[in-house]
């Protein structure tokens, strides 16, 4: 029996957030799941390049350049600064980076995708009303963009194996919340399943 709770229609994007390599074994966020799940990201991208937005974490050049309490966030990760951090870090991996463009890219400098400039109008011009969300990490900023997703009404599609973090207690506290908390508005498949069921039209 299919998880989805209706057909995906020809108005819905694939959503990747921050596979980037600022967050791979080269950088100083290791996140080591995303080598596991970067086949099934890669599946999605590669079967509609043009229905594909990308999304990048952007840190900012110095730690006095952050708002509020970023600044001690950053008085933490110090080395994550631009001043710092090895610029071509902050690119997509090369795997996914072959796809943009068609693919657009969006980067951000908080977790939530829809902070990205240009998101939003992105989507409200294309008539997007359905997210299939992948990316890095589960409890960061793919949580901040699904709730902000949610909030705005989109039907949120999360990827069970297409998502990862550097924690797998809270990977795994979060699958668990995103089935029983967001039942209604969220829907946790797998991406053969996306990937069976996208439209004909989706190419």
């Amino acid at each position: 029996m299919s998880e989805l709770k209706a057909p995906i229609g020809a108005h819905a994007i694939h959503l990747c957030i921050d596979m980037q390599r600022l967050f791979t074994n080269e950088g100083p966020w290791p996140t080591p799941w995303m080598e596991r799940v970067l086949p099934v990201v890669v599946a999605l991208a590669e079967r509609a390049p043009a229905r594909t937005v990308f999304t990048r974490f952007i840190p900012p050049v110095s730690v006095d350049d952050a708002p509020g309490r970023w600044q001690a966030y950053y008085r933490k990760w110090p080395m994550v600064t631009r001043e710092h951090l090895d610029a071509d870090l902050l690119d997509l991996v090369p795997a996914l980076r072959r796809y943009a463009p068609p693919a657009q890219v969006f980067d951000k400098s908080v977790y939530s995708a829809f902070a990205a400039a240009g998101l939003l109008p992105y989507l409200e011009q294309h008539d997007i009303n359905t997210l299939i969300v992948s990316g890095s990490e589960t409890d960061v900023c793919v949580l901040a963009s699904v709730l902000a997703a949610i909030d705005r009404g989109y039907r949120v599609i999360v990827v069970r194996d297409g998502i990862c973090s550097s924690s797998d207690a809270t990977h795994d506290a979060l699958i668990e919340l995103y089935t029983k908390r967001f039942d209604v508005q969220l829907e946790l498949v797998s991406a053969t399943e996306v990937l069976t069921f996208l439209p004909a039209s989706w190419a």
